[in-house]
């Protein structure tokens, strides 16, 4: 069992910066892979970004790539989402989720562990 957390969201205007964290606890972090989704209102789950057990490989949306960056200190047991360049669209609410797999790291069903989401709001 693992128990996500995440943090770091809030009300910010275009163009700045945020860094979202999700600190886990509960069964050894680095024996998962982590994702961030997102979903906005009236919009499904989409894939963000995803960083593999070690950290040594990472994936990108299309719409984040260049922008955001994933990483994650296992010591720590957490994962960052450095968000640069903020745009309205990238309004929504992001979770971050673990999970066993090691392939198909975009599939929000390749998880089993979810945090309970962090709101991030930008405007124009």
């Amino acid at each position: 069992q693992v128990q996500l957390v995440e943090s770091g969201g809030g009300l910010v205007q275009a163009g700045v910066s945020l860094r979202l964290s999700c600190a886990a606890s509960g069964s050894t972090f680095s024996n998962y892979a982590v994702g961030w989704f997102r979903q906005a209102p009236g919009k499904e789950r989409e894939f963000v970004a995803a960083i593999s057990r070690t950290g040594r490989s990472t994936y990108y949306a299309d719409s984040v790539k260049g922008r955001f960056t994933i990483s994650r200190d296992n010591a720590k047991n957490t994962v960052y989402l450095q968000m640069n360049s903020l745009k309205p669209e990238d309004t929504a609410v992001y979770y971050c989720a673990a999970g066993s797999s090691v392939v198909l790291l975009h599939d929000h069903r390749r998880y089993n562990y979810w945090g309970q989401g962090t709101q991030v709001t930008v405007s124009s």
